[in-house]
């Protein structure tokens, strides 16, 4: 008899496949390394292995996913292992902890909290005069770290209105990973969003694609990168106890 946290993980398994494909990371009939062969390989480790992922993701079915293959996928494809086998936090890792205040004295704050909020929306005009202060959260070390406060809800539920994010500048837009989270700071306004690279007629990457977690109100939207665009990795997300 399968277990409830089984059927459980199994249930998270549908929705995080759902949403790989939503993202373009899986494409069923596919064959250019996105489809269910590639996906059972990486996961199950055999290509011929598709009829037991449909399997999995068949409410009639009384095939589930085992704890060893939910964490071969999450090694694949960047999801928060706490989230698929625990139903603890968010799919990719945006795991909420509590606001922290003024950190007490002799600990070194290396968080620039400004007020300064990322739209997790449309483009917004930020006129308001910017204040910084610093903080820090206990594991969470390293140098050039800023906070933003989000306002909007585009990005919910992986981001809610009124949380704060962590991130550290990227030194170049080659790094960064199409698909995953990240702020971008350009003509006078900050976004969070899902991120995809656009490249000019010679390959270099000209604009960013924006995409919003709340994808049903919420269309994507582009912006040309120059030389004044600043892009942050988000790496943690901050919202207040209830």
């Amino acid at each position: 008899m399968i277990t409830e946290d089984r059927i459980e993980l199994n249930n998270r398994f549908r929705k995080i496949f759902a949403i790989l494909e939503e993202k373009g990371k899986i494409v069923k009939n596919d064959r250019s390394g996105l489809g269910m062969g590639d996906f059972a390989d990486k996961v199950l480790g055999n290509r011929a292995y598709g009829h037991i992922v449909r399997a999995f993701l068949n409410p009639k079915d009384k095939r589930v996913i085992d704890y060893h293959q939910a964490r071969n996928l999450c090694e694949a494809y960047g999801i928060n292992e706490a989230w698929m086998l625990h139903g603890k936090g968010t799919p990719f890792g945006l795991d909420p902890v509590s606001m922290i205040p003024q950190t007490h004295e002799g600990r070194r704050q290396n968080i620039m909290f400004t007020t300064t909020q990322a739209f997790a929306g449309s483009a917004i005009d930020t006129a308001e005069k910017e204040e910084v202060d610093y903080f820090s959260i206990p594991g969470l070390e390293g140098t050039d770290l800023v906070a933003f406060p989000i306002k909007g809800n585009s990005m919910e539920p992986v981001i809610m209105n009124g949380d704060v994010v962590v991130c550290k500048e990227i030194e170049s837009v080659h790094q960064i990973k199409d698909n995953e989270i990240y702020a971008v700071k350009s003509s006078g306004s900050v976004w969070v969003k899902y991120l995809q690279k656009i490249p000019d007629s010679r390959g270099r990457i000209a604009a960013l694609r924006m995409i919003s977690a709340n994808h049903l109100e919420h269309d994507p939207f582009e912006e040309e990168i120059n030389e004044y665009t600043r892009i942050y990795r988000v790496v943690r997300r901050i919202c207040e106890m209830g």
